[in-house]
């Protein structure tokens, strides 16, 4: 896959000025941490003009609104785009009609793309009211002034107040969120959706073919000073002090949203290498326990835990939690005690000098550390067979459920898989969707599925469960629209009309990059502790007179908890247990040396 071009505008820069200042052009700007107040501008090519009505709308509108200036068509739309990038609204438009370049009345033809619901009122001379009167039907026009409006008390003033108490009436809440502006079928809008979603980032997605996806296309081509082509490279991300990302990847767009892409140091007491219970528990326990604790993950916290819609056998949580929710309460826990948790940098390399050991990144930087807790976690296994790699984030998803669940109301879904994870998804999906399919290789629920989740599912009015069949094939052009089932015993193949597939199969540790590093399975999990010993005798390479600790792996001070190693229980409370017992055992390690 190649790497998508990364076109960015930067954040817009704060006004030079007070903030309820009247400004020409864009530089005006509420300050930093406070609620956006909607905005009245006004254009006017005369100067002397522009500052009076800014003037006169400050006296008496400046503590509730908030007042841009401009002196040229051009220049209004430029503060309208960003207002539109920075998530906030519009509430009156006051635009002079003869103005060189672009009249009041081009500009508002104009501005009501970026701002339908703003008031539109038309500065004119005595001797401009016919046009005035025809801009109603051209632009909507709620309102024209004469010039001059003295005194304003009696003639400015209520018709702004009349103005605003209908803009009031039907007024939008400004989007403080990151905006996404994407195509349902495209598979890296899906995937920036995923990673917000799973990282707690607040974000709103704009279909690129909505009006207001449009709006938002145009505002940041604007604001990049181009014009996008048919059709626009996707996916578009306005971040919420108004910057511009054009296909970003996943550490550029984290970097952009606030999340924390670069460790401060480069050298920790322990490096957790994995965010998921595991990782999240050894970098919480490490923490709190004094260790200088960096946790790096590749994608976000949670693991495949963190994607589940329910878990309902966690002890404490008799109600059930979903996994969203676990990963965030884990999350903050762990940060309160100072650990840093490094997103999308994945581990690419570990080096070992004697005690020393270097974590290698994606990027070229690297982190030293005395100990090192391997807790990666395992990835879901990609299904083999025609169509079905070419529709990955085009109705074929791995995971994903609570990310696209809202687009599966009232459709056909399957879900792949006959584990808790695929049985939990099965019944989320069916609250909506008007009928799941769930697709299981093996001959019963009860061989992966914990009993209580294999009667919700079997009790389920919209679930209809296909034992000992696999997916062979996917089909559709731009996007998922069918799949070919296959039944294992008899060979027999059918097709199946579906634009949801979600994928919970197998289990792939992802571990190549410790390849010749520690000892592993022939699945490539890490094999740890007793499981070393052959006879009694540790393995070979080990350096020190004891055998390896329960966690330990091949290389003294590197252990692994979790589903990455191998034999491991693949339960969230195991994992969490297996997390807090690695940073005891890091502690004897220490003491020891």
């Amino acid at each position: 896959m190649s790497t998508p071009t990364v076109t960015t505008a930067p954040a817009l820069a704060p006004s030079r000025t007070a903030p309820d200042t009247a400004t020409t052009g864009t530089g005006d700007r509420s300050p930093r941490g406070e609620r956006a107040r909607p905005v009245l501008l006004t254009v006017d090519d005369d100067p002397g003009v522009s500052r009076a009505v800014a003037r006169d709308l400050r006296r008496r509108y400046g503590e509730t609104y908030r007042v841009v200036r401009a002196e040229s068509g051009e220049q209004a739309l430029d503060a309208l785009r960003e207002i539109k990038l920075r998530g906030e609204t519009v509430a009156v438009l006051v635009a002079d009609h003869r103005m060189p370049g672009m009249s009041g009345i081009e500009f508002l033809e104009q501005a009501m793309d970026l701002f339908p619901a703003a008031r539109r009122i038309l500065l004119t001379a005595y001797a401009d009211t016919d046009a005035a009167i025809q801009a109603v039907n051209v632009v909507d026009l709620d309102h024209y002034l004469l010039k001059p409006w003295d005194p304003p008390e009696e003639k400015l003033y209520p018709v702004l107040d009349a103005q605003l108490e209908a803009w009031s009436r039907r007024a939008p809440q400004p989007v403080a969120e990151t905006k996404v502006v994407g195509h349902r079928w495209h598979a890296r809008s899906s995937e920036v959706r995923e990673l917000l979603a799973r990282n707690a980032v607040p974000y709103r997605w704009f279909a690129v073919d909505s009006p207001e996806g449009d709006r938002l296309l145009s505002a940041a081509a604007g604001r990049l000073g181009t014009t996008f082509p048919d059709p626009p490279p996707l996916p578009v991300v306005v971040t919420p002090d108004g910057g511009v990302l054009v296909a970003p990847d996943d550490p550029e767009l984290a970097e952009r949203v606030g999340l924390v892409t670069r460790p401060s140091s480069d050298f920790y007491d322990l490096v957790v290498v994995g965010g998921g219970p595991a990782g999240l528990s050894a970098a919480l326990y490490g923490a709190s326990e004094g260790l200088r604790t960096a946790l790096v993950e590749r994608t976000a916290t949670g693991g495949q835990a963190g994607q589940s819609s329910r878990i309902e056998n966690y002890l404490g949580f008799p109600d059930g939690v979903s996994g969203s929710q676990l990963t965030e309460r884990a999350r903050r826990q762990a940060l309160k005690f100072g650990a840093e948790l490094v997103t999308t940098r994945e581990v690419v390399g570990l080096d070992v000098d004697g005690s020393a050991h270097t974590v290698r990144l994606t990027g070229g930087q690297s982190l030293d550390a005395q100990t090192v807790i391997l807790a990666s976690g395992v990835s879901y296994r990609m299904l083999g067979g025609p169509g079905l790699a070419d529709l990955v984030g085009r109705g074929v998803y791995y995971g994903s459920v609570l990310t696209e669940a809202p687009s599966c109301a009232g459709e056909q879904v399957l879900v792949v898989g006959g584990a808790n994870s695929a049985g939990q998804a099965a019944v989320f999906l069916a609250r909506d969707a008007a009928r799941v399919t769930l697709v299981v290789r093996g001959a019963s629920l009860e061989q992966g599925m914990s009993s209580y989740l294999v009667e919700q599912v079997r009790a389920h009015p919209r679930i209809d469960v296909r034992l000992g069949t696999e997916v062979v094939e996917a089909t559709g052009e731009d996007h998922l629209e069918g799949v070919v089932l296959r039944e294992i015993a008899t060979g027999e193949q059918a097709p199946v009309e579906t634009g949801w597939l979600f994928v919970f199969i197998g289990a792939a540790p992802r571990t190549d990059w410790l390849d010749g590093v520690v000892v592993r399975d022939a699945h490539g999990f890490v094999v740890a502790g007793p499981d070393l010993l052959q006879d009694g005798a540790a393995p070979a390479g080990w350096t020190l007179d004891r055998p390896p600790y329960h966690l330990e792996t091949s290389v003294p001070g590197i252990f692994a908890a979790g589903d990455v190693r191998s034999e491991s229980a693949k339960r969230v409370a195991s994992a969490v247990g297996e997390g807090a017992m690695a940073v005891m055992l890091v502690h004897r390690y220490l003491d020891q040396r």
